[in-house]
């Protein structure tokens, strides 16, 4: 149990109380997108033998800072000790996820650093993704309010195959940055060759 400054334990937050900090602080929209996100990371997680309720509480919370004025959160990101890179500096839509991490430890209480680490991660991927880190990156793109070309072949694909749906969608996510003429993260860069290189692996 996490111990604030004064000394007193910080007490974890129970569904009920994220899911009213939720209805607070995102729109409608973003509410709704998440409780699509928690069902489609539960059924994830129940294939893939992982704890449904910590599944469920990482995709509570992936949005939780998504509204948060940008600035703020560049602040909160640098007092703990993480470096913005330059693709953040300009695509600062990505830094939720860290920012959302952080407030899922100091002020819900949450200490599943595997937990935070998939929602510190979910914008982008990384290298060498746990299974509950895959399914919160996927479920976010996939979840039931997801309405894109392609996404039911995708969603099929990933209740298949964790690996080839996290996959998918990363090559998905870079095809789509480029032809926007944006940056790429190189984090995503870093998970999808991780990816094919296991796969090739595996094949071999």
């Amino acid at each position: 149990m996490k111990i604030n400054c004064i000394g007193r334990k910080l007490a974890v937050w129970s569904k009920e109380e994220i899911i009213d900090y939720l209805k607070d602080n995102l729109k409608e929209s973003r509410y709704i997108h998440t409780m699509g996100v928690v069902q489609c990371a539960i059924k994830l997680a129940e294939l893939n033998n992982i704890d449904p309720k910590r599944a469920e509480i990482a995709a509570l919370i992936h949005d939780a800072a998504k509204y948060m004025d940008i600035e703020k959160q560049k602040k909160i990101i640098k007092d703990h000790g993480y470096d913005i890179d330059e693709v953040m500096e300009e695509s600062p839509q990505l830094l939720h996820g860290f920012t959302a991490s952080i407030l899922g430890k100091d002020m819900m209480g949450i200490e599943d650093e595997e937990l935070l680490s998939s929602v510190r991660y979910h914008t982008t991927g990384k290298k060498i993704m746990t299974t509950l880190e895959k399914i919160i990156y996927i479920a976010d793109y996939i979840e039931p309010n997801r309405n894109f070309p392609g996404v039911e072949d995708l969603r099929k694909i990933t209740f298949d195959n964790l690996d080839e749906g996290v996959l998918q969608g990363l090559s998905n996510s870079i095809i789509y940055v480029v032809k926007n003429g944006d940056m790429i993260h190189p984090l995503s860069l870093d998970a999808r060759n991780y990816l094919i290189s296991q796969k090739n692996k595996s094949i071999l």
